[in-house]
């Protein structure tokens, strides 16, 4: 009798521990079932093609590789879930491991649907917004020094290493630093190959093969750097501000007002979201008149507004609220599209070269302890500033979602999008002025 009680007992304390297991918020057994209902219909071509389909089979892989990202030792401490994220996914691609089903709803969400502004709209403006006057305007204008100084070590620094291993001078700067710090696919190595084709006379596709592996493989030293700065302001408190970049004299009481917490108000939230998007839609018009990308269009007007003062404090708090909405729920579902269609495994494995690996890695530790060490004398928070400041060596908006969230310091947003995108477009021009001095 005794031993059936036990059993009983056993029993039920298995099936609460069962319960009690997560992946990600959701618990263990529905999110089982859950994963076998998109499988299933992604099996019988009943997945559909759409934001709906799509929403689901990112949040369901984003969630698990996320979760596993987190708790794997070492591998968490240097951006784990960012890396499963986009790496799993691009590795399923590659041996053709996701069906057509599951892949055309990825398609469709990301690139149809423009997923990765959607998300970056709602980054900056509820980031911007949210922030305290004070730290906005002294932010933006002392970052411009530490990637200024970046900038040039990875030139120094890239190109020495890049000539001691046998890569050449010429070749290191025009196809390892250039791709590395052109901001992104579309915004710096599409340009930066039409560049470099119309000089040299060549077809512009001949190039995007030599430049992409650079790009990816900086991004990937970027997000691991980036975590591993996490983990160094964990253990040395005096070198982070948690999210603040600039020291304000009194950033106690600084970081309590920026992150206090109000309760969350679904209409408000509902007017981020229609604020987000006119932002952005506001710079794809001005950007018709002037030659001026639309996302920095977005942030300068954002940041314009708010060191105006002229937005409501209930709708910045609505953006702000939206902003933590989309950033706690969608950034691993981003990272998920960005490994499927952004990410080709094929271009990163074919530089598996030690000389090649090894000038791409010191290029950006060049660049990233640049902006550690100069934050120090600017004001600014050292691994702030050197997370910013990686972030001109990532693959756009998609490397600074991915960047940021290794650090968790998606607050740093607006500021990592100028260092990539302006940092990236003033080397766009540069290297295309340099080619065709050389050449």
């Amino acid at each position: 009798m005794k031993t059936e009680h036990s059993d009983v007992s056993q029993s039920s304390f298995s099936l609460e521990q069962l319960k009690s297991l997560k992946v990600g918020p959701i618990p263990l057994p529905l999110y089982l079932v859950l994963a076998a209902i998109i499988y299933a219909a992604s099996v019988y071509g009943k997945l559909p093609a759409d934001m709906i389909g799509g929403i689901a089979i990112l949040m369901i892989m984003g969630i698990l590789l996320g979760d596993i990202g987190l708790r794997v030792p070492i591998l968490k401490d240097i951006g784990g879930p960012a890396i499963l994220s986009i790496f799993i996914p691009s590795i399923m691609v590659f041996y053709h491991l996701l069906n057509d089903s599951s892949l055309k709803a990825m398609t469709a969400f990301m690139k149809g649907s423009n997923f990765l502004y959607f998300y970056i709209a709602c980054l900056i403006t509820g980031s911007i917004l949210g922030m305290l006057r004070v730290i906005l305007i002294q932010g933006f204008l002392r970052m411009f020094i530490p990637l200024l100084v970046g900038s040039a070590a990875c030139v120094v620094v890239g190109t020495g290493v890049g000539a001691l291993l046998g890569l050449g001078i010429e070749h290191s700067f025009f196809y390892v630093i250039m791709p590395i710090l052109s901001g992104g696919l579309g915004e710096g190595i599409l340009p930066l190959s039409v560049a470099y084709s119309e000089i040299l006379n060549l077809p512009y596709e001949n190039f995007i093969p030599q430049l992409v592996p650079a790009a990816m493989l900086g991004n990937v030293t970027a997000i691991m750097l980036s975590g591993a700065l996490r983990k160094l302001g964990e253990k040395k408190p005096e070198l982070t501000g948690n999210g603040l970049l600039v020291k304000t004299g009194d950033d106690t009481a600084m970081r309590s007002a920026q992150n206090t917490e109000k309760s969350v108000d679904l209409l408000l939230m509902g007017s981020g979201l229609l604020i987000a998007c006119s932002f952005y839609v506001f710079g794809q018009l001005l950007s018709k008149f002037i030659p001026i990308p639309a996302p920095i269009i977005m942030i300068f007007s954002a940041a314009i507004v708010k060191a105006l003062g002229i937005m409501p404090a209930r709708m910045e708090q609505g953006a702000y609220q939206m902003y933590r909405f989309v950033a706690s729920n969608l950034t691993w579902a981003l990272l998920v599209g960005v490994g499927v269609l952004y990410t080709p495994w094929k271009d990163v494995i074919a530089v598996v070269n030690p000389a090649y690996i090894i000038t791409v890695v010191m290029t950006v530790i060049s660049m990233v302890a640049s902006g550690f060490y100069v934050g120090k004398f600017m004001n600014m928070y050292p691994v702030e500033s050197a997370i910013v400041t990686a972030c001109h060596s990532g693959l756009g908006g998609t490397g600074d979602v991915a960047i940021l969230s290794a650090s968790n310091r998606m607050e740093l947003m607006p500021f990592a999008q100028v260092s990539t995108r302006l940092g990236g477009g003033c080397m766009v021009v540069l290297g295309a002025i340099l080619m065709r001095l050389v050449s």
